[in-house]
């Protein structure tokens, strides 16, 4: 009579775990119907709208950011968003959202969102340059 080794054991219940996460990620996009609320950005074939406001004081600017080599992934040209006239660097992820530098790991339907979040994130404090290269 044979018997189980440790590390069949483990690797059985790893295999397991994953086989139900894939099973539990499956059916959560079965799930998003367009009647529920989902993460996704709006479809919009120019990208999203751009927007000026003072959010707590703060003068947020967003606007399509211009020429052919400012095209993102999905298509859509990129987008500069500003607050009080520093840029804040903000990635579009497709069907699943924005991000900022700021909130890098959460994401936001619009670039408006992920500016109005970096700007409770802050708590006052300015921007400071972004520099990707670096």
């Amino acid at each position: 009579m044979s018997r189980f080794t440790r590390r069949q054991v483990i690797g059985a219940a790893a295999g397991a775990a994953a086989g139900t996460a894939l099973v539990g990620v499956a059916t959560a996009n079965a799930d998003s119907s367009p009647g529920k609320h989902t993460a996704h950005t709006p479809a919009a074939a120019d990208g999203p709208a751009p927007f000026d406001e003072v959010f707590h004081g703060r003068r947020i600017q967003g606007l399509p950011a211009e020429g052919h080599a400012a095209r993102s992934h999905s298509g859509h040209g990129t987008f500069t968003v500003l607050i009080d006239g520093r840029e804040l660097h903000v990635m579009e992820h497709g069907k699943f959202g924005w991000s900022s530098a700021v909130n890098h790991y959460s994401r936001f339907p619009t670039p408006l969102e992920a500016a109005r979040t970096a700007v409770d994130t802050l708590k006052g404090a300015h921007l400071v340059p972004f520099n990707p290269t670096v």
